[in-house]
């Protein structure tokens, strides 16, 4: 077997794979974090961001994980014993919630088995019902990295105003900002948080959080302690492209390295990649007469397909026998999936030849786990993209009957 040798598949939803260029600009020297270099770089970093979360408003961007980002969010709208709404979603969703509630934050779950998104009928009923405005935040994942499932961001923003309330939405983009169309501005989000590993292309280490006029107004009234994740304390030296501490300056070189990659192959494209890469691997999981989890075609995620194994099968273990023999990696399964299901990442640096290299290590894994499947799953995913490929080829490159 090849274990070992070649070039790893790492086909994880995140961390993604680094591009060489990203790689290159990390690897830049160190320069003085309050020097006129740095300041031009951090200007140019936090506008550049501002076009990737489609703002025109804030966006922060903090020395950490998502998880960091995610509880920026929190501390700086909420204050002890407030309410919020949360959509459970999977199992990022409800690492929100434990983190909401380790706050002191009074958390009204609508509970779902996974594999749907956030119910956007659901959630304006629960606000039409509180009349008296208890709940001060909804908080969704736009794409729940553990289930390959997208929720509907537009529609849930519509349905908290048919609702007439006043709550905040904050939004998770962790795995799906630079992969999935997303609007923060038109869509009338008041907290975005992201992070950097995912469709961003960098290693782990940022955290973002994108801020409307309306959150920055509840931090500035709220009750909650903070110091490291304080906004304002963020934004004043941000004016002039500085930070409060010390930043993560060769991170920085990649964010802006990663940011003119996206931007040179236009976001637009970006999502339409994504999206003719999923459409493939999920004509290759049909062809295997394997289950996608996501039951709504409308949720399919851009940036994973989960699929589940069948029954008496274990997907750790199979994933463990692609890896041993392949050299290729695959999301396993989150808390109550765990073993149930496995991840196939297709974000960020990926294309049509990477995904099909790593169909085919799936499709020979399932033979050598003895999984349950048909061949010609690789096949079919070959053809979706042969006539993805030819519909979307401008006129003046066909040639003529």
């Amino acid at each position: 077997m090849s274990a070992g040798q070649g070039h790893h598949f790492l086909q994880i939803p995140g961390p993604s794979p680094v591009p060489d260029r990203v790689l290159r600009a990390i690897a830049s020297p160190v320069i003085d974090h309050r020097g006129p270099e740095f300041g031009r770089l951090g200007r140019e970093v936090l506008d550049g961001c501002q076009k990737v979360f489609k703002t025109a408003k804030p966006v922060i961007i903090y020395p950490s994980s998502g998880t960091g980002a995610w509880e920026a969010a929190i501390v700086n709208t909420l204050s002890p014993g407030d309410k919020v709404l949360m959509a459970e979603t999977g199992h990022f969703s409800m690492m929100w919630q434990q983190m909401a509630a380790r706050w002191g934050i009074a958390v009204d779950l609508i509970a779902s088995d996974w594999r749907r998104g956030a119910d956007p009928a659901a959630i304006e009923a629960k606000l039409a019902e509180d009349r008296a405005h208890q709940i001060k935040a909804v908080m969704v994942v736009h794409n729940e990295t553990s289930t390959g499932v997208t929720s509907r961001i537009a529609e849930i923003r519509k349905a908290i105003d048919r609702a007439g309330h006043p709550a905040l939405l904050l939004v998770d983009t962790i795995s799906s900002l630079g992969s999935v169309d997303y609007r923060h501005d038109e869509w009338g989000v008041d907290v975005t948080v992201a992070c950097s590993q995912k469709g961003l292309m960098l290693p782990p280490g940022l955290g973002f959080t994108a801020i409307s006029d309306k959150a920055r107004a509840a931090a500035k009234t709220n009750k909650m302690p903070r110091s490291y994740w304080d906004w304002e304390e963020m934004l004043k030296p941000n004016a002039n492209g500085f930070f409060p501490y010390t930043p993560s300056t060769n991170l920085l070189y990649g964010l802006r390295e990663a940011i003119a990659i996206l931007l040179e192959e236009g976001l637009d494209a970006v999502f339409a990649r994504h999206q003719r890469l999923a459409a493939a691997t999920r004509a290759a999981v049909r062809a295997w007469g394997l289950e996608i989890f996501c039951l709504e075609p409308v949720e399919y995620s851009p940036v994973l397909t989960a699929v589940l194994m069948p029954d008496g099968h274990n997907a750790d273990r199979f994933r463990d026998i692609v890896l041993e023999n392949y050299n290729m990696s695959l999301g396993a399964g989150l808390s109550k999936v765990a073993g149930k299901l496995f991840r196939i990442g297709h974000l960020g640096e990926c294309n049509e030849l990477t995904l099909m290299g790593a169909l085919s290590g799936v499709e020979m894994g399932l033979g050598l786990a003895g999984v349950p499947h048909k061949t010609g799953g690789v096949i079919a995913a070959r053809d979706h993209l042969t006539k993805s490929s030819n519909e979307t080829r401008a006129p003046e490159l066909i040639p003529a009957e």
